[in-house]
């Protein structure tokens, strides 16, 4: 704890006055571009990833990155996603997975969790990734498996998006885009899903136009 408190002060001391008209704008009110959800894992530090400040991004995070289909049983991702679609009018939803992912480990092997029964529970909201990877990957070896079902499962829970009112009635007007996102711990890459296409391209790839465009509107200024 000492060396969390000393970040505090040095939060308090060095950064935040460097940004003091930002947090004091962020003291009124929020309008975040983006609803990311994403694994609870330490080692995924979300503002490093995407190079943003408070306020970008409204963030949703749980073991696997892991959207249960809705249901009319409150749950805090259930409610979460509500507010921040239904609320907030956020336009941008991100999935993002990730390398060396303990909880997809532990999908890939649910009947061993007995120790860990919610645990156990939970990932049985990606039991579809890993049927899906066990009928595609029966050809690859370990890591191709692993690769394979943190994709699917990306790919499952944004179809679980979809069931929920809110996102499904921001996707029918067209108020809301649906992202899939893939880290490599280890590298630092980004694979993107490509809707169009069914296959996963790296980040850069997938937005090439849209930073284009960020960039020529900067230089615009």
């Amino acid at each position: 704890m000492p060396h969390f408190a000393q970040g505090v002060v040095k939060f308090q001391r060095e950064v935040f006055p460097e940004k003091a008209e930002l947090f004091e704008k962020l003291s009124t009110g929020q309008s975040p571009e983006a609803l990311f959800i994403t694994c609870s894992d330490s080692r995924i530090e979300t503002a490093m990833l995407t190079q943003t400040d408070p306020g970008e991004l409204f963030i949703c995070r749980n073991a696997g990155n892991i959207v249960p289909p809705h249901t009319n049983q409150t749950g805090g991702m259930t409610a979460s996603i509500e507010f921040a679609i239904g609320a907030l009018k956020i336009p941008h939803i991100v999935i993002c997975g990730h390398t060396e992912c303990g909880a997809m480990k532990g999908a890939m092997n649910r009947a061993g969790l007995t120790t860990l029964p919610h645990v156990r529970e939970w990932l049985g909201y990606s039991q579809g990734a890993v049927d899906i990877t066990e009928a595609l990957g029966a050809g690859l070896d370990g890591e191709g498996k692993m690769r394979m079902l943190l994709e699917q499962n990306v790919i499952l829970q944004l179809q679980h998006l979809k069931t929920h009112p809110v996102v499904a009635v921001a996707l029918a007007q067209k108020a809301v885009q649906l992202h899939g996102w893939v880290y490599d711990i280890k590298t630092g890459e980004v694979s993107a899903y490509d809707d169009a296409t069914g296959t996963w391209i790296s980040v850069e790839e997938r937005y090439a136009a849209d930073i284009a465009e960020t960039v020529i509107g900067k230089h615009a200024c």
